[in-house]
């Protein structure tokens, strides 16, 4: 049986794209992206559609709010707060009409708990990641938020497979100490490994769908996340600095979204991304039928900084990388 967690020859969004028009964006993706659309994040929209401000909108009991363009715990649920919900219903409903209907696996995405500890504030200053308790507190409210997060995509795309992608990219950081204090001087202390995968795991097992954690680092702890429970990685190919690693991984299991395509460069052919794939595919030593069963096609990181033109043709190369691979492996 195969270990796929999508279509063979699939390619996806890592989250964000530009723009404002939620319907328009979905449109795109589900046009560009059909094996495997994603959830599009718009953070042109302003705050509450930030990657932060969205992932904290969904911590239970726990609300946010921006002061002086960071956000930070409140006491009570105000205006900041109140947008947030906002726009991410109207993603949800927009989500309804235009892929009501959709059957085949769906990918949403959610600010990962340690990324979010590392990010919003509390309330006497400071990252949150500064109290290991308040850490744990995140992911506690995370773990609830996001099952009643999937619960309401599901309702609005009740014939999808759902897929859960958990962006974590300052896990690195908080892992190995390198998470700089406000003023620049000094670092919060380093959080353990069995303190990040335990709180990772509830994450993760409270989804109740394949989970998937993207990571843009140079040394993503794949052992780790594999052991917290989730299915597969999303990663910039050109960052791997450990083959050996990511082979192990795979070998282990776990599935890949390979970030083939800087979306800060022109766009490179669907010939070059997928060149690019199965370059380093080949260095692990794994077979092209392995491939197109274990790795979809993706940009190295979100879109929100591309022209929305330069966005759209990025998804439709991965898409056709994808195609191509897939085409190898029959051939």
């Amino acid at each position: 049986m195969s270990d796929a967690l999508w279509p063979a020859g699939a390619a996806t969004g890592i989250g964000s794209l530009p723009g404002t028009d939620i319907a328009e964006s979905l449109r795109v993706v589900l046009g560009e992206l059909p094996d495997l659309p994603h959830l599009p994040e718009l953070p042109a929209r302003g705050p509450g559609a930030d990657m932060i401000g969205r992932g904290a909108a969904l911590l239970t009991e726990l609300p946010v709010e921006v002061y002086a363009g960071r956000w930070k715990f409140a006491n009570r649920p105000g205006r900041d707060l109140r947008r947030a919900w906002d726009l991410l219903e109207r993603d949800l409903d927009a989500l309804y009409e235009q892929a009501g209907d959709f059957t085949g696996t769906f990918k949403v995405q959610v600010t990962g708990p340690w990324t979010l500890a590392a990010s919003v504030e509390l309330p006497l200053g400071g990252r949150a990641l500064r109290d290991h308790g308040a850490a744990r507190e995140i992911a506690e409210s995370l773990a609830d938020g996001v099952r009643r997060h999937l619960a309401q995509v599901k309702a609005r795309i009740p014939h999808a497979t759902l897929l859960l992608q958990l962006d974590e990219p300052s896990l690195p950081s908080v892992l190995s100490g390198r998470v700089p204090t406000d003023s620049g001087l000094h670092t919060y202390r380093s959080v353990d490994v069995s303190t990040a995968r335990s709180a990772l795991g509830a994450v993760v097992e409270a989804a109740g769908v394949p989970v998937i954690v993207h990571c843009c680092a140079e040394d993503v702890p794949l052992e780790m996340i594999r052991e917290a429970g989730a299915r597969g990685v999303a990663i910039d190919l050109a960052l791997v600095a450990d083959l050996d690693a990511l082979g192990e991984a795979i070998d282990a299991g776990t599935v890949l979204v390979a970030g083939a395509a800087d979306p800060r460069r022109p766009a490179p052919s669907s010939a070059a991304i997928a060149d690019r794939v199965r370059t380093v595919w080949h260095k692990l030593g794994f077979s092209s039928t392995l491939l197109v069963e274990r790795v979809a096609v993706s940009a190295s990181c979100g879109l929100a900084g591309a022209s929305p033109a330069s966005a759209r043709a990025l998804l439709a190369a991965c898409r056709d990388a994808g195609r191509r691979l897939a085409d190898d492996a029959l051939a």
